[in-house]
């Protein structure tokens, strides 16, 4: 009886939060009828084109947890902080991935005990550049913007999970998830009481079952996440355009690299997209440091990443995580403006 009293109040509730979403919904549809249509067929074709990403990023975190290899993965980062920084800055500095589509990698490394600071050192420098962005970058701005972005992501990677590990004593380092039905369903897809590590998991109906609660929890947060993310998205576009950004960082002034941080930051530009913008402004007279800032906000601290992220972090480490991005990118910045100068 007791138990029934619990669970009912927590069911209604969440049912009153569909209905006000939805009646929220509904009342912006029929007041903005035309930007809510098209921010929907936005976030439907970002969604497409992210997903040859995104899927096997879903995949492999519910193998991790299925198959037991997150034991594996937590023992290897147990009291090596300093190198597992170094090693997921170099990874992510040459992987193609950005923040939304290791979100559900990092989730179940998070949710799997894997300490904060490698996750924060992968998740700072992976949005940053690849080997295809490289080329593409060498080809519009020139061999020393690209070496630059590959070391300042290395760079940023680094400091983001140095700084990270000197709170490892603190208790949201050991829990950085929150605890809501989001970071909770991605958590507690465990494969039944074993540890053991067995990467065959289609032969355990347990392991097998893990993996599909894993990967449709997975796929729950991202659709959550990305869907508001792309719409804000559109609104941004709608509102910032590159004739607008260009009156902020298009000068050579002092102010010019922090305004390319905090301008270009919170509008989610796409990194191939950003290059021939960056290459007008340069024409138009912003300084290479400026150049380089904004580069490196654009895909460390756009506002998709960033919502991605809120509603599986604490507020803690999300808040360190905004402030690493930006003072990192500032460094990125004024170091490569130096070098350049």
């Amino acid at each position: 009886m007791s138990e029934q009293s619990l669970t009912q109040p927590s069911r209604s509730n969440k049912n009153w939060r569909y209905i006000t979403v939805l009646t929220a919904f509904a009342i912006c549809l029929v007041i903005w009828p035309v930007p809510i249509k098209n921010a929907l067929m936005f976030s439907l074709l970002g969604l497409v084109q992210v997903a040859p990403l995104v899927v096997p990023g879903i995949i492999v975190a519910a193998w991790i947890i299925a198959s037991g290899a997150d034991t594996l993965v937590r023992k290897a980062f147990e009291g090596r902080t300093m190198m597992t920084v170094l090693a997921a800055s170099a990874i992510g500095a040459i992987t193609p991935v950005c923040g939304v589509t290791v979100l559900p990698l990092m989730v179940g490394l998070l949710a799997a005990g894997v300490p904060l600071a490698p996750i924060m050192a992968f998740w700072l420098a992976s949005p940053v550049t690849d080997p295809a962005m490289l080329a593409t970058t060498a080809a519009t701005l020139g061999m020393p913007f690209a070496i630059g972005k590959t070391v300042g992501a290395f760079g940023l990677g680094v400091f983001g999970g140095s700084v990270t590990g000197m709170f490892s004593k603190t208790p949201w380092y050991a829990n950085a998830l929150r605890n809501n039905s989001l970071a909770n369903q991605l958590s507690c897809q465990r494969c039944g009481e074993t540890t053991s590590y067995n990467p065959r998991i289609w032969s355990e109906p347990e392991r097998v079952q893990a993996f599909r609660k894993q990967a449709y929890a997975t796929l729950r947060l991202i659709l959550i996440c990305l869907i508001p993310a792309f719409a804000a998205e559109y609104a941004l576009n709608a509102v910032i355009t590159p004739g607008s950004i260009a009156t902020y960082v298009g000068e050579d002034q002092w102010w010019a690299i922090p305004a390319a941080v905090f301008v270009g930051a919170p509008a989610y530009i796409d990194g191939y997209a950003a290059l021939p913008l960056t290459r007008a402004l340069i024409d138009n007279g912003m300084s290479a440091g400026a150049a380089m800032a904004f580069l490196v906000s654009g895909g460390v601290v756009s506002i998709w990443g960033a919502m991605a992220i809120a509603p599986v972090l604490r507020p803690k480490p999300f808040a360190l995580y905004l402030l690493l991005a930006v003072s990192g990118s500032l460094a990125v910045g004024y170091i490569f403006g130096w070098i350049m100068g």
